[in-house]
This record gives structure tokens, sequence and C-alpha cells, in this order.
């Protein structure tokens, strides 16, 4: 009898222990820390080890044109890597520490959004001495600091070519609205909405814009200084009133270094009647991007046009580049990716949209 008392002890008690271990395996994952989102959706407290690791640096999350490259970043890695994704929020120092972060926790290969371009030196450094293939992207670095680590490559787009086609479609529309010269005088008053005062690709777009439309026989001039927005919208929105209450009457088009700033500047035309759905005064606005926003006003004839920036396709080119690195292979192997002249970047092209 106590034999089998003491059998029948023994088996209630591995039966819970069997139970407890079950119940502990079967428990729902512990849920991510504030900030961060599981899987390929958004950031990643720790990888699992099952699939290769993607650290990605946003220079800003709230900006729209990255929002589309991150989101096509997230769907093209979604099931194939594990990603930790941080935002920068705008401030070089956070993007430093993030950056710190994602090294100590060993990620297979850095994609590099930079708040700075001018700091790029420091991410190659640290980067090339982890031994961590990097991948910057959109916010272009000299080309002499990307060549000086052979595991790191540039992705995103030639800026002049944005501005160039912004010039060829101010020639088109002026071609095609003689109206949009208010005083006759046979010269284009334009005011500049830049996007940020050191930034190579803003330079670029400010500059190639009237330089193109100059070399397509158009007389062009410049009205008040040159607007520095941060390519932002409700700044773009402030500056252009200020900029109306002076000159209202005088200007015959508005060039945006970008669609968030351009939708800014209609914003404020349509607060003094100007640009409005169905109304007869317009000054046209052109912006780059392409974003929702814009392709929704030149739809409602509230925006003359942009220029598309393809941000599904960086973000796939990104992905691809991103999953050849983890793996040791060459950025581009089995893409149809090409390198430019400079040998470390790779361009998305752009094209204009009306």
């Amino acid at each position: 009898m106590k034999k089998k008392i003491l059998t029948t002890f023994l088996a209630a008690v591995m039966a819970v222990s069997m139970a407890a271990c079950s119940s502990k395996t079967d428990a729902p994952a512990e849920t991510p820390a504030e900030g961060t989102e599981a899987g390929a959706q958004g950031e990643q407290a720790e990888a699992t080890g099952e699939l290769p690791t993607v650290g990605v640096l946003i220079y800003k999350y709230d900006d729209t044109y990255i929002s589309t490259v991150r989101n096509a970043l997230e769907t093209a890695l979604n099931g194939k890597a594990e990603i930790i994704m941080q935002d920068g929020k705008g401030d070089q120092a956070t993007q430093n520490d993030q950056l710190d972060v994602m090294i100590e926790k060993g990620v297979d290969v850095l994609c590099v959004n930079m708040v700075d371009a001018k700091a790029a030196s420091g991410v190659v450094e640290k980067a090339k001495a982890a031994g961590i293939p990097t991948i910057f992207f959109n916010r272009e670095p000299d080309t002499e600091v990307v060549s000086s680590y052979d595991n790191a490559i540039f992705i995103g787009t030639n800026a002049a070519d944005a501005g160039k086609m912004q010039g060829d479609i101010i020639k088109e529309l002026f071609d095609e609205h003689p109206e949009y010269d208010l005083n006759g005088d046979g010269v284009i008053q334009y005011t500049m909405f830049q996007g940020e005062p050191d930034n190579p690709e803003a330079i670029a777009r400010t500059k190639y814009s009237v330089e193109q439309a100059e070399a397509n026989g158009l007389k062009m001039e410049q009205v008040g200084e040159i607007q520095v927005c941060n390519w932002d919208t409700e700044l773009a929105q402030k500056a252009m009133e200020a900029i109306l209450a002076a000159n209202e009457g005088k200007i015959e088009l508005v060039i945006a270094n970008n669609d968030g700033m351009a939708i800014g500047c209609i914003a404020a035309l349509s607060n003094i009647g100007y640009n409005t759905e169905g109304g007869d005064k317009f000054i046209p606005v052109i912006g780059v991007d392409a974003t929702d926003a814009a392709k929704d006003a030149i739809a409602k004839g509230t925006m003359s046009a942009t220029v598309l920036q393809d941000g599904e396709a960086m973000g796939n080119a990104i992905a691809a580049a991103a999953l050849n690195a983890a793996a040791g292979k060459d950025f581009l192997d089995g893409t149809d990716l090409t390198l430019d002249e400079t040998g470390v970047a790779v361009r998305i092209p752009y094209a204009p949209y009306r």
C-alpha cells in the first residue's frame, strides 16, 4: 500500500512539473519595450538570431518622403530579416548614440540615413572598426567618406537631376500658360524654398532648377531671399505668408525643394484667395517627391507639378543590398542595380510628375 501511495504521489508531482513547463513554453512573448514594435514593422529591442539583423538609423521619422522609404524597406525585409530601427529626431548626437547601441548589439548590416551628412566619417570609422557593412541612403555623405570603407555604399538620387527636371517643368508651364507672367515683362519673378542651408541635395535642387530654366531660354528673377525652411510644411507656410504680405502681386512662381514646403506655400496662397479649387487667381507651385499630398493637390489643380522621387524603389534597393551584405555577398549581387562613376553610389532615377 505504501509503495502504491508513493508511486501515485510521484506521478502527480511529475504531472504538475510537466504542466508548469508547458505553461512557460506556451506563454506569450514578453511585450516589447515602450517605443518598439515586434518584427519587421518597427523598432526591435533584441534580435532573435534566427534571421540576419539589419540596423536602420532614420534621420527623422516624420519626414513624409522618408516615411515612404522606411515603409518600403520594412515591407521588403519582412520575414527575411530582423530590424532594429531608430528615429534620430533630427539630432545627430541622438543618432550617434543609437549607432553605438546597434554596434553593441552586433547587427549584421547598418543602413544609415544621416541627420548630418557631414558626420558620416564618424559612422564609417565605427562601422569599419566593428566590421559591419554599411549602406548610407538618401542623405549623401562625401564620396571620399563612403569610399574610405571598402564595405560601404550609398543608395540615393542625383540631386542635380531633380533641379533640372524642375527647370524643364517651368519651361513647359510658362510655354503652355503665358498668362502666368502676371506683369507681362517676359521675366519670371520667383521665390525659392530651400530644404536646409548646408544640405548638398537642397543646394543642388535650388541651383539647378533656376539654371535649367535659364538654359531653356527663360529669364528668371528672384523675389526676396531664399527661404530656408528645413523641409517643413508649417515653416514654409509662415515664410510664404510673410513674403506675400510684402510682395503680393509680384510673385509669379514658387519653387520648393520638396513637396512638404510646397504644400505649406499653397496653404498660405489659399488663405488670400490664390490656388483654390476652381478659383481664378493662381501662382504655379512646383515641388519634389510626388508625395500623396502633392499628387492630390495636382489633381485638384492647386499645385502645378512635382518631381517623383521613388521612395518604394529606394526602399527595395536598400533591402536587397542589406540582405546581400548580411549574407557576406557583394551589395549588388543578383540585382539590376549598378554603381555610378564614383564606384560607391547607386542612383535611383527621378521622373517629372504633372
